[in-house]
């Protein structure tokens, strides 16, 4: 009989998900130099969190830090959040990510 290679398992970690949360995970798992990136909205802001001894750092977006707080908390449990402070981008929020229409072909006039 032939044995058959078993696989390791391997460690799933739950993606967030934002919208149960009212909350937009703009960067996940980034580094410092991503997080200052003066192109984000204004509204931004860098969780710091740790999860088996790693130090992670996000960009989030929500209008209340407790939805932030919730949506950490709820996913990686008690002692992981480690700070929320504000972020360093200048966007406006409203035209964060806009993208302004193309201009399409006018037509003649006869």
């Amino acid at each position: 009989m032939a044995k058959t290679a078993t696989k390791p398992k391997e460690i799933v970690e739950p993606k967030l998900d934002g919208s149960k949360y009212s909350c937009q995970v703009i960067l996940e798992k980034c580094t410092l130099e991503q997080a200052y990136d003066r192109s984000l909205p204004t509204d931004a802001r860098l969780i710091r969190y740790k999860v088996d001894g790693k130090d992670f750092l996000d960009v989030t977006r929500s209008a209340k830090a407790a939805n932030i707080f919730d949506l950490y908390f709820d996913t990686y449990g008690k002692g992981a959040l480690q700070s929320i402070d504000y972020g360093k981008g200048t966007i406006s929020p409203g035209q964060w990510g806009y993208v302004s229409p193309s201009d399409a072909k006018k037509k003649k006039r006869r």
